[in-house]
């Protein structure tokens, strides 16, 4: 069947690749004409403070590769930056197209913005198509026999396995109908940082590849050593995870090419890190189902108002790594330095920040969600939630995470720490995880004063520990 003479445009959203692309398969499959448009939302680049922002330049550098492989196939990139709001039913009338095709975003903010956007598109006889793309299954997809949403992991996990097959993993295949990429008739300006407000980072000083090709070469890697993950993960100075986080967040990846290898693969490494992306989804249909947790709220509502002291001084010290702990202070320092963090060490600086330091978990939820290159709300809340535990499948508020034994047990030999705290480099492989610990004599023969060149414990953690649980206890 040949297609009707129709124009339609393809809205990139977080799906930055020209490849296994579900709004983009079906647009070319369904027109004689598809363009191809990305908005710079100032909706969303106006709220964010800091200018220097990786993930704006991350996705920059990626637009440049999509921009560059569309039009080797005939086709182009149309950026824009303003209000994608208005800006997208206006280029699409300017096009004179029939349809817009887009992939679904999951957030309540761009669940508004996309209704907005179709409703303005209606008005000029446009339609507007979604589809799933960012995750294997959304919405509805994975119920319980009783046909309610799963609220605990393992169950869902074990319902996901079951359902999973080739059909929900197969690719979409962009490349049959790519001669039906069209270029605009007229062009547009390029877009750069600068002309936004925003400026360059150290990114390209970052061993993290941008673009198609760079999550290419990230897998790639990954796959040659995905049977150590599960052994590996949980190691912050062993090379252990696949550093696509950023990649599945911006889409410059196909989450069914990732989750299609692991699944074929097998084995301890690949079947752990199909989990993790299972657990990725499972985070999507929990803020599905309970929009409220992007209004702040917690999951659990007899934990919506824990007394948390909520001590400023305390708080900022946790920010810039100045806690005196010196795992927690190396984690902080290598989201401030490179806006990522290992998965461990998130659980471990989310665990110290709400139940040693007393402080709201929202606060770290917000600090976290404008450092980390690899943001993405469902997971950054879920995450947060769960080490609170006031979320999900939490863990129970009396487990605790003791930051010296989470030190000794996960950087043992202090390689981690010496790399982000070079303060205690010249500590031994036992003092560095509590170097308060550490004899004047010994501190004098290191040349370092404890209080000094490194914080003092800001906290005690057994008698915050202690607090944590009173409070607790005190919402029940």
């Amino acid at each position: 069947m040949t297609q009707a003479a129709t124009k339609s445009l393809v809205w990139f959203r977080r799906d930055l690749r020209d490849f296994d692309h579900a709004a983009l398969y079906h647009a070319l499959k369904d027109s004689t004409q598809v363009y191809c448009a990305f908005v710079f939302d100032t909706e969303i680049l106006d709220k964010l403070t800091d200018k220097a922002d990786r993930r704006v330049e991350f996705i920059w550098e990626s637009l440049q590769e999509l921009k560059a492989a569309l039009l080797a196939k005939g086709g182009d990139l149309i950026v824009l930056h303003g209000n994608a709001r208005d800006e997208i039913p206006k280029l699409a009338k300017s096009l004179g197209v029939e349809s817009i095709y887009s992939n679904r975003d999951y957030e309540p903010a761009a669940i508004t913005r996309d209704a907005y956007v179709a409703k303005a598109a209606g008005e000029e006889n446009i339609a507007f198509h979604q589809f799933k793309d960012q995750v294997i299954f959304e919405q509805d997809e994975v119920l319980s026999l009783a046909s309610k949403p799963y609220s605990v992991f393992t169950p869902y996990k074990n319902a996901h396995l079951k359902k999973l097959n080739d059909f929900y993993l197969s690719a979409y295949p962009v490349d049959r109908y790519s001669n039906y990429f069209a270029k605009p008739e007229k062009s547009f300006p390029d877009i750069s940082l600068e002309s936004m407000g925003f400026q360059r980072t150290n990114l390209k000083t970052m061993k993290l590849p941008t673009g198609m090709s760079g999550g290419a070469t990230l897998f790639n890697d990954f796959t040659d050593r995905i049977q150590q993950y599960k052994a590996a993960r949980d190691f912050p100075a062993v090379k252990g995870p696949s550093y696509l986080s950023v990649h599945l967040r911006f889409g410059t990846v196909s989450v069914r090419h990732l989750a299609r290898t692991a699944w074929q693969m097998g084995g301890t490494g690949a079947e752990g890190w199909l989990n993790e992306l299972i657990w990725r989804d499972f985070y999507f249909q929990i803020l599905h189902h309970n929009p409220g947790v992007a209004d702040g709220r917690s999951f659990k509502p007899e934990y919506e108002a824990l007394p948390f002291p909520n001590n400023e001084n305390l708080f900022k010290a946790w920010c810039d790594g100045k806690t005196g702990y010196p795992l927690v202070d190396a984690a902080m320092r290598q989201l401030n330095q490179t806006g990522w963090m290992h998965n461990r060490l998130r659980m471990v600086a989310a665990s110290f920040l709400v139940k040693d330091l007393l402080i709201d978990w929202r606060w770290g939820e917000q600090y976290f969600a404008e450092k980390l290159i690899d943001f993405d709300f469902s997971a950054n809340n879920g995450g947060w939630q769960w080490a609170s535990s006031t979320g999900c499948d939490a863990q129970p508020y009396f487990r605790i995470f003791n930051p010296i034994s989470q030190s000794e047990k996960f950087d043992a030999q202090g390689k981690f720490i010496r790399k982000y705290v070079p303060e205690l480099k010249q500590c031994n492989d036992k003092e560095i995880h509590a170097p308060w610990l550490i004899p004047p004599l010994r501190q004098q023969a290191l040349n370092i004063e404890i209080g000094h060149e490194y914080t003092l414990p800001i906290v005690d953690h057994g008698t915050q520990r202690a607090l944590a649980l009173a409070l607790y206890k005190s919402a029940k």
